[in-house]
């Protein structure tokens, strides 16, 4: 076999742990498949430890230096943040430009994510000749601040897409509808759920320990949350509420803010809360198929909740991800006495969890995505 006909000619950019997190399903299949793609980083996130623990290649080409801590934006919207990501679509053109790809896929709704798009576009390469794919296309909370900036960022990448690749009914009809989308729209659903089972089951011949007793478990690091001295003491009155044992691991820009709220020594009298440093994913995924249920305000730890279906409470006062809430095991709230009764309803067993078929799809979904991209 001719050198050329092992590469499938797709690139993948990466920027966060979530992003990589999601595109791990499509990156394994095709190494499965014995074909050869180009992994492009925008050096947002440290990616080596995800790369290791999921047996994918180094990045190809890396844009920027990678952080040596979570991340490298403390804050969201900055001087540095706005010139790293101008910086970032000449470069990710550069690199196109250099390996001319059939596919460019990126994924979701970060800067690294809109930066992929636009640079990827025809507004930059008038003369290309791949196709870029946005994965997880079509997600609208119907607010620019709630997330902010991730509702304009998905936005825009959708816009400059020439494939869209929807993630649910949902996020199909949103696309549809809307008067500012003209690439092909598709659905296979979320690779989240290849994601999550790959994982689990990694974990679990890992023989990771279990703890012994029921537990809720809480992930808040939203910038709108965190930042705001209201509602981060609104979330602290919501996880004081919780009578069983609970578990934070906990990022250190939502530590920060903590402290400088002064609502740590509020956490610390908890004698049932258990603090602890964030975890990898694996840990993280194997603690949410264990839990009594989540209390967070992230996006894919949503969609994660409902392949375990374990009951979630969503501190936003808007989620893009609608579909979770129709289950009956999402609940989208940030009233303290709203939250309160939910809680103990789950830790009493009466909220009774009805069956479902998740909206995202079943596993192996991403088969049919690395068939369609690699007709």
């Amino acid at each position: 076999m001719k050198e050329n006909e092992k590469h499938s000619k797709i690139a993948i950019i990466i920027g966060t742990k979530a992003e990589l997190i999601k595109c791990m399903p499509l990156m394994v299949e095709l190494q499965k498949r014995k074909k050869e793609y180009w992994f492009i980083h925008t050096g947002q996130h440290p990616l080596g430890k995800i790369c290791e623990d999921f047996k994918i290649k180094k990045p190809d080409f890396i844009l920027s230096k990678e952080p040596e801590k979570e991340t490298k934006f403390w804050s969201k919207i900055n001087s540095f943040s706005i010139l790293w990501f101008f910086s970032m679509i000449l470069k990710v053109k550069k690199a196109l430009r250099k390996i001319n790809p059939k596919y460019v896929v990126y994924h979701g709704d970060t800067m690294s994510t809109c930066a992929a798009a636009i640079g990827s576009s025809k507004m930059f390469n008038k003369k290309k000749k791949w196709k870029n794919v946005h994965l997880e296309a079509g997600l609208r909370s119907r607010s620019l601040f709630e997330p902010f900036p991730e509702e304009i960022s998905r936005q825009i990448s959708d816009f400059f897409s020439d494939i869209l690749l929807a993630v649910s009914e949902f996020t199909e009809n949103n696309l549809k509808k809307s008067k500012f989308i003209s690439g092909e729209i598709l659905r296979f659903g979320n690779t989240v759920v290849d994601s999550a089972l790959i994982t689990y089951e990694m974990a679990k011949k890992k023989k990771l320990k279990k703890i012994a007793e029921d537990y809720a478990l809480i992930n808040i690091h939203r910038h709108e949350n965190i930042q705001n001295k209201k509602r981060l003491h609104q979330i602290v009155e919501i996880i004081k509420k919780i009578k069983i044992k609970a578990i934070w691991p906990l990022h250190e820009s939502t530590k920060l803010y903590l402290e400088k709220y002064d609502l740590m020594k509020e956490l610390k009298e908890m004698k049932n809360l258990q603090i602890t440093p964030l975890t990898d994913y694996l840990e993280f995924i194997f603690m949410i198929a264990n839990c009594e249920y989540i209390i967070t305000d992230g996006g894919s730890i949503q969609e994660e909740s409902l392949v375990f279906k374990k009951p979630c409470l969503i501190m936003r006062k808007r989620t893009e991800r609608q579909e979770g809430l129709e289950t009956g095991i999402n609940f989208l709230t940030m009233n303290v006495e709203e939250a309160k009764k939910i809680i103990e309803k789950i830790e009493t067993g009466k909220l009774k969890i009805k069956k479902f078929e998740n909206p995202y799809g079943k596993a192996g979904l991403t088969k049919k995505i690395v068939d369609e991209l690699l007709k």
